[in-house]
């Protein structure tokens, strides 16, 4: 596993606060935990940092720690050990994760990590010379099905080519990441088959009985009158 380090002394930020928003959120979830528990609110409020700021400051990681009352260095093992957690600026108009998984390997994923190195800049963690866009590799983002695929902040966009991320990140660049439907940019819906549902397709329809022989009946039939009379009376099955 690589090390993970904090962002160099000369652009950390001196302070963070929530904002009002934030701040109201971060104390929802602090709440859902027992009195003495709050620490398990932990990932929350740093992923709330990250989601205000654009990644986790060594302020941020103060400022959790005090409202948790927590040890600095605990938050600070935890910024530090999940690599969901951003610990240098990322772009402020999208930061692209590209998965490098198998299947998304198997089916582009390096054509993708091309277009971000032309796009973007040649190496991960760098953001391009305006800081509105960076990108790296990251490992399986659970849509396997729909490889190759990248993560946008919070969105997927799935069965991407070259060309088709290409274009998300010039919209995210222009400032119109919005007009981009996340999920898959094929004809298909979430996981199902491309090109339309193949199977249960019919609501109304209920699966048929199979029908009973006439043979099969009076065979049934015949067992039953063949069955010989002892006068025992049956005896009930042990449970």
């Amino acid at each position: 596993m690589s090390v993970r380090r904090l962002a160099e002394d000369q652009i950390q930020p001196e302070r963070f606060a929530f904002s009002r928003a934030m701040a109201a959120e971060a104390k929802q979830w602090a709440a859902k935990y027992p009195k003495g528990r709050q620490a398990s609110a932990v990932i929350p409020l740093l992923m709330l940092a990250q989601e205000q700021e654009g990644w986790v400051t060594r302020a941020a990681i103060e400022h959790v720690a005090q409202m948790l009352d927590m040890p600095k260095i605990r938050v600070l093992e935890v910024a530090t050990f999940y690599t969901q957690f951003q610990l240098k600026p990322v772009g402020t108009k999208a930061h692209v994760q590209v998965c490098g998984t198998t299947p998304c390997m198997l089916r582009g994923a390096e054509d993708l990590i091309a277009v971000c190195r032309n796009r973007i800049h040649p190496e991960p963690f760098h953001t391009n010379a305006a800081g509105t866009l960076s990108w790296e590799e990251v490992e399986c983002q659970g849509a396997c099905v729909n490889a190759p695929m990248v993560m946008i902040f919070k969105d997927t966009y799935e069965d991407l080519t070259p060309q088709r991320l290409a274009e998300i990140i010039d919209a995210f660049e222009a400032g119109q990441g919005a007009s981009i439907q996340p999920g898959p940019q094929v004809d298909r819906i979430y996981s199902a088959p491309q090109g339309g549902l193949t199977t249960l397709i019919d609501k109304k329809a209920k699966p048929a009985r199979p029908a009973r022989s006439a043979a099969t009946s009076a065979s049934g039939k015949a067992a039953v009158k063949a069955k010989p009379k002892t006068g025992r009376k049956p005896t009930a099955r042990k449970p």
